[in-house]
């Protein structure tokens, strides 16, 4: 095997050992409150940090700005001002369209 399949081979299984973790340990009992919580922030944060680092860490020198953080920034204001998801969508693409046709 190369050492490609090998890596590959080594995060399929780690990633088994690790979803199986929370089974395993937690069997039929009931979480806390508080870890109920916990868990329920944990998506939307990984979600944000995920948008962040695609949207601003195009390359590896540093924070880029372009018309990606537009778009993420006029969809962060059409959040704010509570509009529909369709609308903050076309917002965010027009404002992107638009900063990538002036540069």
């Amino acid at each position: 095997m190369t050492e490609a399949w090998i890596t590959i081979a080594g995060l399929a299984v780690g990633t088994v050992v690790i979803k199986a973790f929370g089974p395993i340990t937690a069997g039929g009992r009931e979480l806390p409150p508080r870890a109920t919580a916990v868990i329920a922030l944990v998506a939307p944060a990984l979600l944000a940090a995920l948008v962040v680092t695609l949207t601003m860490g195009a390359d590896r020198s540093g924070i880029t700005l372009d018309a990606r953080a537009v778009g993420l920034l006029a969809a962060g204001a059409g959040l704010a001002a509570r509009l529909p998801l369709l609308a903050v969508m076309g917002l965010a693409t027009i404002a992107a369209a638009t900063a990538r046709a002036l540069t």
